[in-house]
């Protein structure tokens, strides 16, 4: 039998999923009668009853049709015996939203109760954090670190992207001026065209898919730049069903502009053996 925690997920998975899908009849299923929300648009004193709560979803509905996206990204659960509550980040917005500030997240709580044995929705929280008072220049503690997060959540982009096979979200927040020094020649790639290619050939170079992430990525933000450094980890997937890995070094230049971060540079190599000149490509950490 599955625990608690189990069934909730399920539970809280399969409304977000429906959420997405705008499967009305699904979103509504999972929540108490008496069901209090608490949501980013009025009214102040939230959404009340099952009736409501009902109401105010297909103009949510109309808004994603318009390619927005309800994807969660985080979510934790405490279950005690028939209460429990769920903290979740979601990633929600248009592409034009999630763009400008990629690591900007929807904040999301929900209180859940048992009843006969069934866990309901008794309480939903939706917010978003409050810009109004940061600086976007940067300039404070607080504000790198928000740079960070939005410099990690592009890699995450990248790596969600690499692993779907989607070359246009793989160059999404590559500058048109991008200089890359890739492993193979010629010495340096300039233009996004350029390195478009490259990330075309990559992700066509195997039958199944392809993965990218950096492990032990460090960031370095100072103002408008970033600078990332690590060990990238690739997988790709051959006709046979065997998965190959390697592992390379990898440092990104960033830069913020026009409200977005692009890298402009890229430098991956591996290393290579002194005595035969021949690249190490099967070494591991």
């Amino acid at each position: 039998m599955r625990s608690d925690g189990e069934q909730i997920r399920t539970l809280i998975e399969r409304w977000a999923q429906a959420v997405h899908q705008g499967h009305i009849e699904t979103v509504v299923e999972d929540h108490a009668e008496d069901i209090v929300m608490f949501d980013v648009p009025p009214p102040y004193e939230g959404v009340r009853g099952a009736d409501a709560y009902r109401e105010v979803w297909p103009p949510f509905f109309e808004w994603q049709a318009r390619g927005a996206v309800f994807d969660i990204e985080e979510l934790d659960i405490t279950a005690s015996e028939d209460v429990a509550f769920a903290a979740a980040l979601v990633r929600c917005g248009t592409e034009e939203e999630l763009a400008a500030r990629p690591g900007f997240r929807m904040r999301l709580t929900l209180g859940l109760r048992k009843e006969a044995g069934r866990w309901v929705v008794a309480h939903e929280h939706h917010s978003f954090p409050d810009l109004s008072g940061s600086d976007p220049e940067g300039g404070g503690a607080e504000a790198q670190g928000g740079s960070e997060a939005q410099v990690r959540a592009v890699h995450d982009h990248w790596f969600e992207r690499t692993a779907a096979k989607d070359l246009e979200g793989v160059m999404r927040f590559i500058a048109e001026d991008v200089v890359s020094y890739e492993h193979d020649a010629p010495l340096q790639y300039v233009g996004r065209d350029r390195v478009r290619e490259v990330c075309r050939q990559g992700l066509d170079s195997a039958e199944g898919t392809v993965t990218w992430d950096v492990p032990d990525m460090r960031v370095l933000v100072r103002d408008d730049l970033a600078v990332v450094w690590g060990l990238n980890r690739m997988t790709a997937q051959a006709a046979d069903g065997t998965v190959a890995e390697s592992w390379s070094r990898g440092t990104r230049v960033l830069q913020h502009r026009d409200g977005a971060w692009a890298m402009i540079h890229q430098h991956v190599s591996y290393p290579c053996d002194a005595r035969t000149g021949q690249a190490e490509t099967d070494l591991s950490p």
